[in-house]
């Protein structure tokens, strides 16, 4: 095993894996992926379902220093925005203007902390997406913050679409989660992001 690495996973029910019969979505799929190729992760699932960027901004900082001491060697992931764009009664339950507000927040005061990553959400069918992810893109650029984008992937992903379709309308099941974690950990920002910071097992503190 490697020097021992924290993640926390920020983000919704995307994240969450909410749909997968499994019960790992993505995240637990990369989790044990690096772990059988020798990577000592320990992962925490953060996502919570129907969470806005509103709430995610409210609650990281206190869940984040919960999990990760000051001497591991931590990494944040955030992957959030679905929800945002969800019409109730006509409206987006967040304004976007207020959905980049609340990611450059985040991203701000999460960078000095550890390594960040950005996944990019997305939603079968839902064209405010469509204008989100540019912007969420550009903020992470400015940022100096590596972004992977999901949306394109996801609209033309055969089994993630049939089996979101067959289930509540945005929530894949295993075969899509699955596609999806390929996706993301083929991914060269998903390699350098784990890969970038990682102190040799000499240098490391001890982890606690």
């Amino acid at each position: 095993m490697t020097t021992p690495v924290r993640i926390c996973f920020f983000g919704d029910s995307l994240v969450n894996g909410t749909g997968d019969d499994d019960g790992l979505g993505w995240v637990g799929r990369l989790v044990s992926r690096e772990r059988r190729g020798g990577r000592d992760v320990t992962a925490y699932n953060l996502g919570v379902r129907r969470d806005t960027s509103a709430d995610i901004a409210a609650r990281w900082r206190e869940e984040a220093r919960r999990r990760l001491p000051r001497d591991c060697d931590a990494r944040l992931l955030f992957s959030f925005g679905a929800n945002d764009c969800v019409e109730e009664a006509g409206r987006a339950c967040v304004p976007l203007e207020e959905t980049l507000a609340h990611a450059q927040e985040i991203l701000r005061e999460a960078a000095p902390l550890a390594p960040v990553l950005m996944v990019g959400p997305f939603l079968p069918d839902v064209a405010r997406i469509d204008r989100l992810c540019p912007q969420l893109q550009r903020l992470c650029a400015e940022q100096r913050i590596p972004y992977i984008e999901t949306r394109g992937f996801a609209a033309h992903c055969g089994v993630l679409l049939s089996e979101a379709a067959a289930g509540d309308g945005a929530h894949p099941n295993s075969g899509g989660y699955a596609a999806l974690a390929d996706f993301i950990g083929a991914a060269p920002q998903w390699r350098a992001w784990l890969d970038g910071a990682l102190m040799s097992a000499k240098d490391a503190p001890a982890d606690r």
